[in-house]
């Protein structure tokens, strides 16, 4: 049998922080590729794995049966050999409010195309305001998923706020063999239509008139009278408030949140998702710019796609970077105005 190489890769790159060994370690297991990761979080404040990012080494070591150096916290070194991706049923625990869906993207991959169905049980951080929270990944990133042959159903039990965590969900996993292309060039919607748009307040242990002033709030502010509103009175650990509003219909939503925060009134929370909603509209792209960097990895392993964007964050251009050292695809960006980008794979 034939070994191949480590890919030595710095994770100091780019935007230099947990993306890079996320995506690392997805291509690894897919590839059956051994990797070691140097200057893990080098850009950040406390750099190394913090107890999320451990919990993503294990759990892609889990389930590939990989053989594992460095893997403790605050390490800034990781070397990662997997075996076979492994399908069946899991459980992880973060421990603190870290995200649960970060780690969940992690192995989520390779368990799709592993053969066969999987469950996968999460403990921790649903909602942090430093990550896609739960929300974001069941209404916007599945079902983007979905058009490419992805089938996965969420059950929430409870779920986990920062800065006390203690959610719990499961996501069962259906298999596939092969990716259909990535393709979202067009924009969900048309901007004078409001039959799609959804304000949506999620609290827990916090009163309703909060979540009632946001909505009101937002309807103000995007001059919109009947959008679909929402309260969802969600059980926790501990209290949280997540503010949302989304656009789109189907498998094509584009969704925009904020956390609720101790001296952040329930008006600023709903402007400055607004704000984040109204730049995309006006852009005319058809994906927003942090699911944009979350349908990469999907992308390259359907072998075709593309999707128009507002802008190319750090945390894209990174992520472009690591796939094209790990796999040598190069996924190409155009940019069509000052407000529009081009992504795509030939």
């Amino acid at each position: 049998m034939t070994h191949k190489k480590t890919i030595i890769i710095d994770g100091s790159k780019g935007e230099g922080g947990g993306q890079v060994l996320r995506t690392s370690l997805s291509l690894s297991m897919l590839n059956n590729q051994p990797i070691e990761i140097r200057n893990i979080r080098a850009g950040r404040k406390k750099p190394g794995l913090m107890r999320q990012h451990l919990t993503c080494v294990l759990a892609a070591q889990q389930i590939s049966n990989a053989a594992v150096e460095g893997a403790e916290l605050n390490s800034q070194y990781i070397k990662f050999t997997p075996n076979a991706v492994e399908p069946g049923e899991y459980e992880f625990k973060i421990g603190t409010a870290g995200s649960t869906v970060l780690v969940c993207q992690t192995i989520l991959l390779p368990l799709v195309l592993a053969g066969r169905a999987s469950s996968l049980k999460l403990h921790g951080g649903t909602h942090n305001g430093m990550s896609p929270s739960l929300t974001f990944f069941e209404h916007s990133f599945l079902p983007a998923l979905q058009t490419m042959g992805i089938s996965c159903q969420v059950k929430t039990t409870k779920l986990g706020f920062f800065p006390a965590g203690g959610g719990c969900w499961q996501i069962d996993i259906d298999p596939t063999d092969t990716l259909s292309p990535c393709l979202f060039e067009q924009p969900g919607l048309e901007l004078e239509q409001q039959s799609h748009c959804k304000a949506m307040s999620i609290v827990a242990g916090v009163k309703n008139s909060v979540a009632k002033r946001e909505i009101e709030e937002a309807k103000k502010r995007l001059g919109w009278n009947a959008p679909h509103t929402e309260i969802l009175n969600c059980a926790a650990h501990g209290q949280g408030n997540s503010f949302h509003l989304s656009v789109g219909h189907q498998n094509q939503v584009a969704m925009f949140e904020q956390m609720g925060e101790l001296g952040l009134s329930a008006e600023k929370v709903a402007e400055r998702t607004v704000d984040a909603l109204k730049a995309y509209l006006n852009s005319g792209a058809a994906i927003e710019e942090h699911l944009a960097d979350q349908l990469l990895l999907p992308m390259v392993l359907a072998g075709k796609g593309s999707f128009t964007t507002t802008q190319l964050s750090s945390h894209t251009t990174t992520n472009i970077d690591v796939i094209r050292q790990i796999t040598g695809t190069c996924i190409k960006t155009q940019q069509l105005n000052d407000k529009l980008w081009k992504v795509f794979l030939d």
